[in-house]
């Protein structure tokens, strides 16, 4: 099966990606999807709570605005529905092969053409494009004698819905930004929760709301009107990109309320103490919450911050040995990002093995797009596009708009292939680097799942995001080799 690009994923990277060939005029395309809908990481997690932390009218493209979003931070279905409704709207179904694994791609270069290996046979194209995002690995850790453990055990985002919770006594492993969305949901109906916290996170009150009818009729009737508030948003979220950079004075004070949120809403010194981070704030991702702390002060609910020793058959022990007698253990723990690359079985020019090269010296990208010695492979929100500021998605537009442009000049110049420059990649990684070493991912004192196994950030693009959307507005071909 032979096509003009295979895409990889349909979240928003690959429908996005997929919407975009389709306006370019291509139909010799397809989307390879592993699971049996649409919909990436909002499709896999469905637990209690799940919404997003970014405003809806903001978290989603452009070119597809929803007027009809019921509140301004949008629950998961909701979400997925829209993603739905984007693949349909844009006849994208057609192009889609659901239950399609991916297990690796190489590059012929005889042939100047991706092969890629997957459960449904071998799909060869001229471009591969990968949108499997970063967060559909989930990270769960290897607790001593967790296999002897006789009760249920599950990742939030593999939430077992047919386990009823309802009087369990439960423990959750982690307070990432999944944690503090389903313990506030499933605390009022356990007999107890122990929550096993390392490291408690910064958390900011939720300006969530529900959309009112007016607002929704304006946006649906007055397109520009949706626009404006969704640039107001933009640019709202966009200044908090300065206290990320190397600005403390915007960082203490976006503390002092996060603080001030705290103690609000837990009275308990003792509690408060426990929950109170200790290294600078934006160092690890920031949460929005505004029920997870009452959450914690429920009489049936335990922090626990001494670790975790061992798992028993009926239990959890902790860091001071007392033994917590739980049914279920269930881990709110996050995904694998810097390592997700680990499992990519990708071979590139003379046989290179990507996912060696990252291990051995670094995960090493042109604007987290490209990789020098795999040409005519793009990543969609690959390393170091990442953000803590602002919507994924502004990103994942500027990106596929760069690609588009990127085979557009295999096209013109009659180039068989496009293998971006050693000396661009290495430029670009100089100048993230250098920018990263003064932020606050680098220099805030903690340990994040931004940072590799070095301690470098290959996660986080350090700046504006309009800075990023002006470097890939005009791809240079200068920057690239032209395999002809």
């Amino acid at each position: 099966m032979e096509f003009h690009t295979v895409v990889i994923g349909t979240g928003f990277s690959g429908l996005g990606m997929a919407i975009q060939l389709r306006r370019d005029g291509r139909r010799d395309f397809v989307v390879l999807e592993k699971a049996h809908d649409v919909g990436g990481t909002w499709r896999d997690n469905t637990y209690p709570g799940c919404a997003c932390d970014i405003q809806s009218h903001m978290y989603s493209f452009s070119f597809a605005q929803n007027p009809d979003w019921t509140r301004s931070f949008s629950p998961q279905p909701e979400i997925l529905g829209y993603l739905r409704g984007v693949a349909d709207r844009y006849g994208l179904r057609e192009h889609i092969r659901f239950g399609v694994e991916v297990a690796g791609a190489r590059w012929d270069a005889d042939e100047r053409r991706w092969h890629v290996a997957t459960s449904d046979g071998e799909y060869v194209a001229r471009f591969l494009v990968a949108g499997i995002g970063a967060l559909h690995l989930p990270n769960i850790p290897k607790l001593p004698g967790v296999e002897r453990f006789d009760g249920e055990t599950f990742h939030s985002a593999r939430w077992n819905h047919d386990y009823d919770l309802a009087g369990k006594r439960v423990a959750v492993v982690g307070t990432g930004a999944s944690a503090i969305q389903f313990v506030p949901r499933i605390a009022p109906e356990v007999a107890k929760l122990t929550l096993f916290q390392r490291t408690p996170p910064w958390i900011m009150p939720k300006p969530d709301h529900e959309m009112p009818g007016w607002a929704k009729t304006l946006f649906r009737r007055v397109p520009g009107a949706q626009r404006l508030y969704r640039d107001v948003i933009y640019w709202l979220l966009e200044a908090r990109a300065a206290g990320f950079n190397g600005h403390p004075v915007l960082m203490r004070l976006a503390s002092r309320i996060a603080l001030a949120h705290l103690h609000r809403q837990v009275e308990d010194p003792g509690l408060r103490r426990a929950l109170t981070p200790d290294y600078v704030m934006g160092c690890k991702r920031v949460l929005v919450a505004n029920d997870y702390y009452p959450a914690l002060t429920r009489d049936n609910v335990e922090v626990d911050t001494s670790g975790i020793r061992e798992v028993t058959e009926r239990g959890v022990v902790d860091g001071n040995g007392v033994e917590h007698e739980v049914d279920v253990i269930i881990y709110g723990t996050g995904f694998h990002v810097t390592d997700a690359y680990d499992y990519l079985e990708v071979t590139g020019v003379d046989g290179r093995d990507l996912a060696k090269e990252w291990r051995d010296s670094g995960i090493q990208t042109h604007l987290g797009i490209t990789v020098s010695g795999f040409p005519n492979l793009f990543f969609l929100l690959g390393p170091n596009t990442g953000l803590g500021h602002n919507s994924v998605v502004f990103m994942i537009e500027s990106q596929i708009r760069y690609v588009s442009q990127a085979m557009a000049l295999a096209e013109h110049t009659g180039a068989a292939a496009l293998d971006i420059k050693e000396s661009a990649q290495a430029g670009f990684q100089s100048d993230i680097q250098r920018k990263l070493a003064g932020g606050v991912w680098t220099r805030g004192g903690c340990d994040s799942w931004y940072l590799d196994s070095r301690g470098v950030n290959r996660t986080i693009w350090p700046g504006f995001t309009w800075r990023y959307w002006q470097r890939t507005r005009r791809l240079d071909p200068t920057e690239f080799d032209l395999v002809r």
